[in-house]
């Protein structure tokens, strides 16, 4: 396979797994976010079961991802662990509650109401640590040779706050579109009253996150706003105003489907975004995909296992979705 990039293909990977991961885990923790606005009884369990065969299976994904940056790109996850312990360490933290929470809320009925909060606050501390993660790596890591020689709380700014924000909203606005697809009556009703308002919270949290991000770093700013190159960026803010318009007219038309896959639009339009910002960057602005990168033959060894796993993890993800289609009611283990 001389003449193969295979650290392209594997950061290929790692950004399919990231891309897959927000798509699908994010919407099951957007109703963890939103579960103390449902009503105690039937439309809690109807929410929960809406998740319920897939919740764990799509927290694979984030494995893929994590596991997948440790052995192809190891000097980037000696880089960023270090710098981001601490909202990495309360991401799995939240994580734990919040599956925990899952399973004691059904055989555990005296102590519901305990382990429907430990479920919403696992929900919304493993979605702003994510989104503070993310700010945190997009506005620079401070690295000396090839190791971190930023301090404990260098991960929290400003910024990295307005983006754990954000993916409060935006998670919580796929949970509330999911919840239209899957559901009916009040609940349903319920959710198209949230999903206007979420909407435009997430758009004002687009519009913050993209007006901050070009003076982050000059490599950004140039990115984003030099010419010519602002001829080809200008068409992503172009886009997300389109499928914003597409969104709200979806929900005045009471469609059930649509709105969730524009707001997943939404979402794959700021990952482009993000992409555009970091590219060839694996932490932004200090190491290429090329300089964190492991050796050849690590990267091809490991390529023949990606090439069998990840089609099958595909095939049984795609299966649990078709076999649990449909609407979902309150009955049932969950």
């Amino acid at each position: 396979m001389n003449g193969i990039d295979l650290t392209v293909i594997w950061a290929g990977i790692i950004a399919f797994a990231v891309v897959v991961y927000v798509i699908m885990d994010g919407f099951d923790l957007g109703i963890g976010i939103l579960f103390p606005n449902f009503k105690v009884g039937q439309d809690r369990d109807t929410a929960m079961n809406s998740i319920a065969p897939v919740w764990d299976g799509n927290e694979t994904w984030l494995v893929l991802g994590g596991g997948g940056l440790l052995a192809a790109f190891p000097l980037a996850y000696a880089i960023i662990l270090p710098a981001l312990y601490a909202p990495l360490i309360a991401m799995l933290l939240g994580l734990v509650l919040r599956g925990v929470a899952f399973e004691f809320r059904w055989r555990d009925p005296s102590h519901r109401a305990r382990w429907d909060f430990a479920f919403t606050a696992g929900s919304v501390i493993a979605t702003f640590a994510q989104g503070v993660t993310l700010g945190a790596l997009l506005q620079g890591i401070t690295v000396e040779g090839r190791a971190y020689a930023g301090g404990w709380w260098e991960w929290l700014t400003p910024f990295s706050i307005l983006t754990g924000f954000a993916l409060l909203a935006g998670y919580a606005l796929l949970g509330c579109c999911w919840l239209i697809w899957k559901t009916e009556g009040p609940l349903q009703r319920q959710c198209y009253s949230y999903a206007g308002r979420l909407g435009i919270l997430l758009l004002l949290a687009i519009i913050a996150v993209s007006a901050a991000t070009p003076f982050l770093e000059e490599e950004y700013y140039s990115r984003w706003l030099a010419y010519p190159g602002v001829l080809a960026t200008a068409q992503i803010p172009l886009a997300t105003l389109v499928v914003s318009v597409l969104f709200f007219r979806s929900l005045s038309k009471r469609q059930e489907a649509a709105p969730f896959f524009y707001a997943l639009g939404l979402f794959g339009l700021c990952l482009v975004g993000l992409a555009v910002s970091m590219w060839p960057d694996v932490i932004p602005g200090r190491v290429t995909i090329w300089e964190a990168a492991a050796p050849y033959e690590s990267q091809l060894f490991m390529l023949v296992g990606a090439a069998i796993m990840v089609p099958v993890i595909l095939a049984y993800t795609a299966w649990a979705y078709w076999v649990f289609r449909g609407k979902v009611g309150s009955d049932g283990y969950h």
